[in-house]
């Protein structure tokens, strides 16, 4: 009876002892590696005219980040794109930030706020208002507009694509 006990006890022992051997750790983390390379890669493939909606979202938050510190610092604010150099300028304190060159840009604004044939501006106030404007963006079939409304500074985005 002593024996039966022993070599359960033995048995037990060994059963808590049980985990992943080195091996099994290694395949397992070279298929989530592999998961990893491989996975982004297909969804951005899946995903056409993804550059044209990167780029307005870019906009959007440069134009909402504009409106807020106009608003926050309480005086007017102008973000400013250079159609021609594919860049764009939340207001004055913030680098200039690249976008891609393969995408069309367009800019409708006020006439007073076109600083040259390629560059322009939407001007913030510090009640949160704007002169306004739209920004169009296109590449190939995708299109997308972002859109300034004047009264109230509130900024959108549409998927314009055919």
């Amino acid at each position: 009876m002593r024996r039966l006990q022993a070599v359960d006890g033995i048995a037990a022992a060994r059963a808590a002892e049980r985990g992943f051997t080195l091996l099994e750790l290694m395949v397992v983390l070279l298929i989530i590696g592999l998961l990893l390379v491989l996975v982004p890669g297909h969804l951005w493939r899946s995903q056409p005219g993804l550059e044209v909606k990167v780029a307005a979202r870019a906009l959007a938050d440069g134009l909402r980040q504009t409106r807020s510190d106009a608003l926050a610092s309480n005086r007017e604010l102008v973000f400013t794109l250079d159609v021609a150099g594919h860049s764009f300028r939340p207001g004055q304190d913030h680098p200039l930030e690249p976008l891609d060159g393969a995408i069309q840009l367009g800019l409708d604004t006020a006439r007073s706020e076109v600083v040259d044939g390629g560059r322009g501006q939407i001007r913030f106030f510090p009640d949160g208002s704007s002169t306004g404007g739209r920004i169009r963006l296109g590449m190939q079939a995708q299109q997308a507009q972002v859109t300034v409304d004047w009264l109230t500074g509130q900024i959108a985005i549409a998927d314009v694509s055919r």
